[in-house]
């Protein structure tokens, strides 16, 4: 529709500007055209098996409670041994419907998202009641949607299964610590007494010839002896005494497949079921795996560190890569007897638990996956990056060239650096230690309240009523014409009688937690819970178009004129208690409780943009751009406030890219290590801020050797080819062999330190 506004208006000469209603009427027109070619399309890859297999998800089979349909809609559960092996026999079910990718073909993804949110929301007998092939092609989206949700969360579950096995290894090992400290005890006594049997034994006998042991050598290994036999012989010294050495330096390794075991047949044939890449040249965790699947028939418990099929020049196997192992797992997975051997079941273990972080990290990723998929791929290719990057570049406010972008941000950080180091002198409120080097700020105390400021406070208590929410709940919808927005997701006009008063009751209910059934409760007559659940479930805020009014009423200035323009934003998240058989829920340490984290995104205008429920266990930085990208509002803030977890590298590194100042709250800032624009530089006062290590100092040429990588990535996370969640979620994990991290880390570090 903006598309012919604008060729409306260029062509205004020849062209009569028509009235709203008929472009909304044409635009619908063209729109139900596009998207009935598009389910056309989808159906037409389909064979006569697969529509009626399709078809069939919509019934319910005999001595079944629910059909297909509903059945994959179910969310995942918590990742218990039963829901466990459950999800991997779901994935198989899941699988085994079709090819839905396939299918789907190049439809765009932004129109597959919305067809399967609308089959998502729709029961069976609303499905039903759709025409074909509308309703075969909301299915098939829906069902690709799935297959790839269900990839992402057995990946959920197989990391959180590892690492409950790891977090009980360690506990375990804490309980054998404490019961070896008598064991510790023990042998020190039994020590003591070899010592003491032994002492004096070394002098030879007069008259002796060498080599030949006297009577008190002999009697004091005879004591020897019998210390060692009546603490239990010489085996079971043997055996703590190892198993001693097996638990020294904190090494739990030794500990984990004992609570792998019963896990190991469903983690096995999830492996076999999922097709894993690697994203860079180094596969060495892949060929670990494969030589685990290759020897997991045997019962025997050593195998050979050899590539099952691989061969060098001369013949000879090829010894596994094992350099990506934690040097924990090398004394536990190495046999001591026959080096070159493997113990099978440690090793097993080992690589579960090193594929769960490779995975997490993004050097592994899952085909067909969505949020734990080869994301490299996912970024535009350079071709149709370079007719697009100088507009993306003026649009962020940085150089469109590698070396100009180098030295616009070497210079950004030097010139701030020389200002501070100018004015330190007459900053009174920043202290730095000039031995130690660690800053200090100095605490300001508030004033005294004024006057004025007491006589305002008393005003604003007589002027401003005392309002229930449903009023202002009521006022802002009556002001803003919000209750006009929402409507089903299909686009179609709500049907609904007085849809205000309904649209800003069922906002009060959700928005308070209270629920319709205990709502009603309290609003005898005005309202049915079966209604207010119907309105929640199948009316989506922001379906329907903005349309213009040809009357505006006047509007009242609002209280967002006098606080801010809505460029400033601040971002945070807030535990909140959910349902506990739920993958989603975990238990927070940060927070004390079960449930999930609300992260808001909320304007100066004290107007909350966007609001996404995140696990308690992930790092909220990488939410952070998600959030801005996401938000639809007016309000474009180019300036964030975030909490102490704004603070990641790569978070810096994107928002820099995409022009947005991030200015997180830097708790312990004492401890951060600053970063100098050159080692030669030094400074008069606050030289001691720096580390004398050059390692610290920026590597100026790996970011302009990067620049084609952060604008391939900056472009693409614009265009919406990769999420900034996914893209922050692998560069937050520390990936050791990722190019594009390394480069973003350098950029991260300037820009903070230059914040």
């Amino acid at each position: 529709m903006n598309v012919a506004l604008e060729e409306l208006v260029r062509q205004k000469e020849r062209l009569e500007l028509p009235a709203f209603s008929t472009l909304d009427r044409m635009a619908a027109r063209i729109r139900s055209a596009v998207e009935a070619s598009q389910c056309e399309a989808i159906v037409s890859r389909m064979s006569d098996a697969a529509r009626e297999r399709v078809a069939g998800m919509l019934e319910v089979v005999g001595g079944e409670y629910q059909s297909l349909f509903a059945w994959i809609k179910q969310p995942a559960r918590r990742a218990t041994w039963s829901r466990f092996r459950a999800h991997a026999e779901r994935m198989e079910r899941v699988d085994g419907l079709g090819d839905a990718v396939f299918w789907v073909g190049k439809t765009p993804s932004a129109k597959v998202a919305a067809l399967a949110e609308q089959a998502r929301v729709l029961s069976v007998g609303e499905m039903k009641d759709i025409a074909e092939p509308r309703r075969t092609a909301m299915t098939v989206c829906l069902l690709a949607q799935v297959q790839a949700a269900v990839r992402d969360e057995t990946v959920v579950m197989l990391s959180t299964r590892m690492s409950r096995h790891l977090k009980r290894a360690q506990e375990e090992l804490l309980e054998i610590e404490k019961r070896q400290k008598e064991t510790t005890v023990q042998l020190l006594a039994t020590f003591r007494d070899v010592l003491t049997a032994l002492r004096g034994s070394g002098e030879a006998a007069p008259g002796a010839w060498e080599g030949e042991a006297s009577l008190d050598d002999l009697l004091a290994l005879k004591n020897a002896r019998a210390a060692i036999e009546a603490a239990g012989g010489f085996e079971a010294q043997m055996a703590e005494l190892e198993a001693l050495d097996a638990y020294r330096g904190s090494n739990y390794t030794a500990l984990v497949e004992r609570f792998f075991k019963p896990d190991r047949p469903t983690m096995f044939k999830i492996a076999r079921r999922l097709s894993f890449t690697e994203t860079s040249t180094d596969r060495s965790v892949l060929d670990a795996l494969d030589h685990v699947l290759a020897h997991q028939h045997l019962t025997r418990p050593l195998v050979a560190d050899t590539h099952p099929t691989r061969t060098d020049e001369n013949g000879e196997p090829v010894r596994l890569d094992l350099s990506f192992e934690p040097k924990m797992w090398l004394k536990t997975v190495y046999s001591r007897e026959q080096p070159g051997m493997l113990v099978r079941r440690h090793f097993e273990a080992m690589v579960f638990s090193c594929l769960v972080e490779e995975l997490r990290c993004g050097d592994v990723a899952v085909i067909g996956a969505e949020d734990y998929g080869d994301w490299t791929r996912m970024l535009l290719p350079w071709e149709q990056c370079e007719p697009k990057l100088a507009g993306f570049c003026e649009q962020a406010g940085i150089p469109a060239t590698a070396s100009k972008f180098t030295v616009r941000l070497r210079e950004r950080l030097t010139t701030i650096a020389e200002t501070v180091d100018a004015g330190y002198p007459d900053n009174k409120d920043l202290t730095i230690d000039p031995v130690t080097g660690v800053p200090s700020l100095a605490l300001r105390r508030a004033g005294e309240r004024t006057a004025s400021a007491e006589k305002l406070e008393e005003a604003l208590s007589e002027r401003l009523p005392a309002r229930s929410v449903l009023e202002h709940l009521a006022r802002a919808a009556h002001w803003t014409d919000w209750w006009k927005r929402p409507g089903p997701r299909s686009g179609s006009e709500p049907k609904l009688k007085e849809p205000l008063p309904r649209y800003v009751t069922t906002a009060f209910v959700y928005g308070s937690g209270l629920g319709p059934a205990q709502a009603v409760r309290h609003m005898r007559g005005s309202v049915a819970a079966h209604e207010l659940g119907a309105i929640a479930k199948l009316h989506h805020p922001g379906s329907q178009p903005v349309r213009r009014r040809r009357r505006q009423r006047p509007r009242r200035p609002g209280p967002d004129r006098g606080v801010g323009n809505g460029s400033v934003a601040a971002v945070d998240g807030t535990m909140m208690d959910t349902v506990i058989d739920n993958l989603l829920a975990e238990t927070s340490i940060r927070y004390g409780g079960y449930g999930g984290i609300a992260h808001h995104l909320v304007s100066d205008t004290y107007v909350a943009l966007f609001s996404p429920f995140v696990p308690c266990g992930v790092w909220e930085a990488v939410y952070l751009i998600d959030s801005l990208l996401a938000n639809e509002s007016e309000a474009k803030p180019d300036t964030v406030h975030a909490d102490t977890q704004g603070q990641s590298f790569p978070v810096f590194g994107l928002a820099h890219l995409l022009g947005i100042d991030l200015l997180p709250r830097i708790r312990n800032f004492q401890d951060l290590t600053f970063h100098r624009p050159d080692p030669q530089l030094r400074y008069r006062h606050i030289d001691a801020l720096f580390s004398a290590d050059p390692r610290t100092c920026i590597d100026w040429q790996l970011i302009e050797n990067g620049f084609k990588d952060l604008m391939q990535v900056g472009l693409s996370v614009r265009e919406g080819t990769v999420s900034p969640v996914t893209l922050l979620r692998r560069l937050n994990n520390h990936s050791r062999k990722n190019q594009i991290y390394r480069v973003f880390r350098e950029v991260g570090r300037a820009v903070r330190t230059t914040v």
